[in-house]
């Protein structure tokens, strides 16, 4: 009976087709954007327009109501038109196509538009609907849209694919007393009563993950430089803030339009310039034309603002400045390409900087800003590829991390040097000039490129790009007693076996010498490499394979250079080198070569004498992340009153603000002792002072936390005085959503933790990752361990609801605290029950417990 039930079947369904033109049934869209349809899609669809409107209540119980208007040209119009709307068709009002009612179908998160409705040529199709909440982040009173990677379909219809680039129109019916910002400039504003109605000019050509829109009780700050207006939105509350940094955060913005503008060859097209300060925005910034949006503490820094801090902020906006031509201008067709648009950002930010920093050694910013960050992710069971594989845009989230962020900008330094920058700059010119408000890749880039270099650039691609992981490079060293050199040569290997790649790349080698440092420019392509004219050098002290800041790999130093660097690495004179060998040291570490406490031994002799900031940060994280992670118990406590009065009297010993705040920031992270805690405590009551260091209310919101973490008597009275202290609202809102994460109750705690089951209680994802750090401290990290597997287990909800770093920020929130055998056992039981696990989501799992695997197999070792 049931063979014969699907044998009618699909005969009825035979004689459908047949009545229909003999064609074959289109079967239903799958869920998300899949690669397929998209592709279809960009073939079947041109001249692609939208108007849109929003009417958006003041009240978040009331729905946001919309309209759409669709118009472009079917270019086979046998065939439906699939539109994306994820909410479904209970927020669908009206279909019409051509003034008719549709008889669409809504099916997976899709709009079916069936053939009989479509035209040859120009169709318009209109759609009336309750727009979607989860892409608009609606606070009490305000809100901005966020559509990256694909979330423009969970808020209104549309093509959600970034190669169907459209104009957009938009009307926004906001709350009187509202401000609003989007990517074209204001046409018009009608007030009527409570309601402000206001229409935006047609947007130039972008992809739905650019159009963008922000509406709320904002105030504006206005400046015009070099003919040109720039506006800021923002929320702050203390006027000094903004008044302290008005001024260069709209310098930073004119000087980097500038140099990409004569970098490129090619102005700014996309008119108007706005920016939107967004109170805990998920992201650092989003490049949307004509309307960036920041996270607003990375911008209005405090007057206690590192060095780091600053210059952030200036590779910030020069990164989203830089999306203007990469990644605006020119658009990747499909995200497996997401990584060049981050990556130019990335990679022009460090050159835009430059000026603005005169005195900072921008060679060693390049590298604690990137080299630390890929390792971290590179040296991982779960790393990938630059340049990745993916079949739905409802994964291309799991696609960022620091591996797009932080390697590809080194590898893209590589092929700067393997080309020659000018041949670059003329390469990168041409590319945005010949595909300018369309879409390419990165093998059009490359074929671009190969036209400027007698290098075969495909192959180089295909290791440092299509493949994942990092080569390990160790010093074959033969030296005498007397210390004259031998023979000196690196062996290059694949860590992972089956593959056997080679890394072509070019390195300086810093060789210590009784007389001296020499650096020695070398070009690694092969499995062994010898270093030239390396014999007979008498007085070798030690060889740092990446002393240059340029080598990309898992260094293995020999046993001389190890030692001699672990006891003199201070006496270093290029403060490159010293961030160099640092990194290289913590690598040892990591691989067993070095024992954590001699690391940090060598590292507490060597910080005080440390001059260059970005060192010192380098340095002092690494002390953090020794003393917490890789030390037992025993071993902390018996060090903790060393370390705390070494960074006390360098906070008492600094001029500058900056570093000052560079030592006391370390210090709140590790203090424990209760003399330590009651000067802490002393501080954030006002009755002690740091002289030259001026805290501001983020400094004592953060003091507050870490003061209840550590369970002093008054926590929850010192929590409640530090939320009545607030003067910001937004940053009130987010304290007290933090607060019961800190409880000294467990069955608290316990409450925080299952809230997060609920979506709507993971909305504002900032605000949970801090949570979500203090519940699983290192002080309360036992106490924390039987979260962990329902943490993992939620992880594809995460993924599934949440913006592009969700995931990881996640995972690694849930992990940052841990170092226990009994931690990282949980981990792998989950890896090993759930085979099912999609491999992205394996991956951002492996990433975050690598250093937990690490110290739990450190303490079993011990």
């Amino acid at each position: 009976m049931i063979r014969a039930r699907g044998l009618s079947t699909a005969i009825l369904a035979s004689l459908a087709a047949c009545l229909c033109g003999c064609r074959d049934p289109v079967p239903d869209p799958e869920p998300g954007v899949a690669l397929a349809m998209a592709t279809e899609r960009a073939q079947a669809i041109e001249h692609l327009r939208y108007q849109l409107s929003f009417d958006i209540p003041a009240a978040l119980t009331e729905p946001i109501t919309g309209h759409a208007t669709l118009r472009f040209v079917a270019k086979d119009p046998s065939r439906p038109i699939v539109l994306d709307f994820a909410p479904g068709s209970d927020h669908l009002s009206s279909v019409s196509v051509a003034g008719k009612p549709s008889r669409f179908r809504a099916v997976n998160g899709h709009i079916v538009i069936p053939a009989e409705d479509l035209a040859a040529g120009e169709n318009t199709v209109e759609i009336t609907f309750r727009a979607g909440d989860e892409a608009l982040n609606r606070n009490p009173d305000f809100l901005y849209s966020i559509f990256v990677p694909a979330r423009a379909h969970l808020a209104f219809p549309c093509f959600d694919q970034p190669d169907l680039k459209a104009r957009y129109a938009l009307e926004l019916t906001i709350p009187t007393g509202w401000e609003a910002a989007a990517n074209g400039p204001e046409l018009s504003r009608d007030i009527s009563g409570d309601r402000t109605r206001i229409r935006f000019s047609d947007t130039q050509p972008i992809p739905t993950y650019l159009f963008a829109f922000a509406a709320g009780k904002f105030r504006i700050e206005a400046a015009e430089r070099g003919g040109r207006t720039y506006r800021m939105f923002h929320r702050e509350t203390d006027a000094k803030k903004v008044a302290r940094n008005r001024e260069i955060v709209f310098d930073l913005h004119a000087s980097a339009l500038d140099w990409l503008e004569k970098y490129t060859g090619i102005p700014y097209r996309f008119g108007k310039f706005d920016f939107v300060l967004v109170p805990s925005f998920q992201f650092g910034g989003m490049e949307h034309p004509g309307a960036v949006f920041y996270n607003a503490a990375a911008v209005l820094l405090d007057e206690s603002a590192t060095e780091n801090q600053a210059l952030g902020r200036a590779s910030l906006i020069a990164h989203e400045v830089s999306h203007m031509w990469f990644g605006d201008l020119v658009t990747m067709r499909w995200f497996n390409d997401v990584w060049m648009k981050e990556v130019f950002a990335n990679f022009l930010a460090a050159k835009i900087v430059n000026p603005s920093f005169p005195t900072v050694n921008h060679e060693l910013r390049f590298l604690v800003a990137h080299y630390p960050g890929a390792y971290a992710v590179d040296r991982t069971a779960g790393t990938h590829p630059i340049r990745q594989e993916l079949r739905n845009l409802s994964e291309a989230g799991s696609l960022y991390g620091a591996i797009i962020y932080q390697k590809a900008p080194i590898v893209m330094r590589q092929l700067e040097r393997l080309l020659g920058a000018e041949r670059l700059q003329e390469g990168l010119r041409e590319y945005l000039k010949r595909f300018e408000f369309g879409n390419a890749g990165w093998p059009e880039l490359v074929r671009v490129l190969d036209e400027r270099t007698d290098r075969d650039l495909a192959a180089w691609s295909r290791v440092w790009v299509e493949e994942a992981g990092r080569p390990a490079i160790r010093t074959e060293l033969d030296v005498d007693a007397e210390g004259e050199v031998r023979g000196l040569a690196f062996v290059q290997s694949d860590a992972t076996e089956q593959r056997s790649l080679l890394w072509a790349q070019q390195i300086e080698v810093l060789l210590g010498l009784r007389t001296g440092l020499r650096s020695v420019p070398l070009e690694i392509a092969g499995a062994r490499t010898h270093l030239p004219d390396a014999a007979g050098l008498r007085g070798l002290r030690f060889v740092l394979p990446n002393g240059g800041g340029l080598a990309y790999a898992g260094v293995t130093l020999d046993e001389r250079s190890r030692a001699y660097l672990l006891q003199h690495v201070s006496e270093l004179a290029d403060p490159v080198a010293r961030g160099a060998a640092w990194v290289t040291l913590w690598d040892e570490v990591l691989e067993g070569r070095v024992p954590p406490a001699v690391f940090l031994d060598a590292a507490l002799r060597a910080v005080p004498r440390e001059q260059t900031e970005q060192n010192v940060q380098l340095v002092l994280g690494y002390v953090e992340r020794t003393f917490w992670k890789f030390l037992p118990e025993a071993a902390r406590e018996a060090r903790a009153a060393a370390l705390e009065r070494l960074l006390r009297a360098a906070v008492a010993r600094v001029a500058s603000s900056s570093m000052k705040s560079t030592y006391f920031l370390a210090f709140r992270s590790v203090v424990t002792t209760a003399d330590g805690v009651g000067f802490l405590d002393r501080v954030w009551r006002h009755r002690e002072q740091i002289p030259g260091l001026a805290l501001a209310e983020p400094d004592e919101a953060g003091m507050a936390l870490d003061l209840a973490v550590r369970s002093v008597p008054a926590a929850a009275a010192i929590l409640e005085e530090q939320l009545g202290r607030f003067t910001n609202p937004d940053r009130q809102a987010r304290f007290a959503f933090v607060m019961p994460a800190l409880s000294d109750r467990p069955a608290t705690r316990d409450a925080f933790f299952r809230s997060l089951s609920d979506v709507r209680n993971r909305r504002r994802e900032p605000w949970v990752v801090e949570g979500l750090r203090y519940l699983n401290h290192p002080l309360r990290a036992r106490q924390a361990e039987p979260y962990l597997r329902a943490a993992l287990d939620l992880l594809p909800d995460v993924q599934r609801t949440g913006d592009i770093f969700f995931p990881n920020n996640w995972m690694d929130g849930v992990l940052s605290g841990h170092n226990s055998r009994q931690a990282a056992a949980a981990v792998r039981a989950f890896l090993a029950e759930r085979s099912d696990l999609p491999v992205r989501l394996r991956r951002v799992i492996l990433q975050a417990a690598d250093t937990l695997f690490r110290a739990a197999d450190m303490t079993t070792a011990r």
